[in-house]
């Protein structure tokens, strides 16, 4: 048996299921969202331009939006809401380049972007942040509350978590 036709064949099968696997992890299963007027800060709609977002109903955590707070708005709309306890941004994929989560945090550090909690458990374990910065940019993502890192993590719920839902 020769050589070189399987090593070509597999070389051909590692690319195609490189390529296939790059796919399925990056693009595959994102939903653009585009369009929103407002977003929805615990109940309360804060005027948007220029949303744009995605998200798959893969994971809660695939959440990520960049838009501008609209024009006539108040610079301090979202100091009638606490502030977000350990808001921290995750990654979005490389081609969504509108949400730098390394600015985001920086940002954050410095105290120059302010973070709110739009919504708590939606779905359970998981909380929506909405976060803009001074100069009206504004991001939204979701990230796992203490309730869900317990619950899917197989641990005791700490004091003041509702049950976890059953599936």
């Amino acid at each position: 048996m020769r050589a070189k036709p399987f090593i070509l064949a597999f070389g051909v099968f590692l690319a195609l299921f490189g390529g296939a696997l790059i796919w399925f992890q990056f693009f595959a299963y994102y939903e653009r969202l585009e369009g929103e007027g407002h977003v929805l800060i615990q109940g309360e709609r804060l005027p948007v331009q220029d949303f744009e977002g995605i998200d798959a109903p893969t994971s809660p955590l695939k959440l990520r939006a960049c838009f501008r707070v609209a024009e006539g708005t108040a610079p301090d709309a979202l100091s009638i809401f606490p502030a977000a306890e350990d808001a921290e941004p995750l990654v979005a994929p490389f081609w969504f380049d509108c949400f730098a989560a390394e600015e985001i945090a920086a940002g954050l550090r410095d105290r120059g972007v302010r973070a709110v909690l739009a919504e708590r458990d939606a779905p359970y374990g998981f909380d929506r942040i909405v976060a803009v910065a001074p100069d009206g940019r504004g991001w939204m993502w979701r990230q796992i509350n203490r309730c869900g890192e317990a619950a899917f993590g197989g641990d005791p719920l700490p004091e003041g978590c509702a049950p976890k839902p059953a599936d």
